[in-house]
């Protein structure tokens, strides 16, 4: 494909390609999605294929059995999740309380602004969300006007993996409802980011009032324009 500007071509031919040579054994990654919305469907299955192992997986949830995190769960290559809700996997809940998963639970808001500060360049930030419960165990606390808070740290990653709906060749993303909710603040916190789009336009082709994420933040795009996009629970009306 035509190179993007400055002469550097982001847009890669495979979710395969678009990992090599950036993922390691060992690494932090921060992993976009909620539920099993937005979730980058075919770097999650490279990052399996590619058979790295002892990662740390940042990402607000953990898949399901057999899709999504679940995949990594499923061949071991998850040493810990660093998340907000897992119970959506029985994998997980086995190698939890066997010892053989590490696990560092996080108030869903809590870990949305861990990430955001990683990718706005703040250490740590003080919050009165899990003040008083095992969540602040260990942790600096300090009281402002009267309220007590926690300190938090700032959550970086050595890559990220996120999905968006649409990108340009520069890397500039448009995400859709939901998925916007934990994949731009996965995207900033990464010293690599990865994103897996629908659909890839020329420069030029998205308002700039319209882009969600600048493209300073994506590093490789590929385009897995058929997702499966599988509902986590589907629920019907009786009768």
């Amino acid at each position: 494909m035509a190179a993007t500007q400055n002469g550097k071509n982001k847009v890669f031919p495979s979710a395969k390609a678009a990992l090599d040579g950036i993922v390691a054994d060992g690494q932090t990654l921060a992993v976009g999605g909620f539920g099993l919305c937005g979730i980058p469907e075919a770097l999650i299955g490279a990052l399996r294929d590619s058979g790295v192992k002892g990662l740390t997986a940042i990402s607000n949830n953990a898949g399901v059995d057999g899709f999504g995190l679940g995949l990594l769960l499923e061949t071991r290559q998850i040493r810990k999740m660093i998340s907000s809700y897992v119970g959506e996997n029985k994998e997980f809940e086995r190698q939890f309380l066997s010892g053989e998963l590490e696990l560092e639970f996080n108030p869903q808001g809590t870990l949305a602004e861990r990430l955001r500060a990683g990718g706005a360049g703040i250490p740590a930030f003080f919050t009165r969300t899990g003040y008083g419960t095992v969540v602040a165990e260990g942790k600096e606390t300090r009281e402002f006007g009267g309220h007590h808070y926690v300190m938090e740290t700032a959550l970086k990653a050595d890559v990220s993996l996120v999905r968006a709906w649409k990108a340009d060749k520069a890397g500039n993303l448009v995400f859709r409802k939901t998925a916007r909710n934990f994949n731009p603040a996965c995207a900033m916190a990464g010293a690599v980011c990865i994103v897996e789009v629908e659909e890839l336009v020329e420069i030029g082709q998205i308002d700039p009032d319209h882009v969600h994420l600048p493209g300073i933040y994506v590093d490789r795009i590929v385009v897995n324009a058929t997702p499966e996009k599988r509902i986590e629970q589907r629920t019907v009306r009786a009768g």
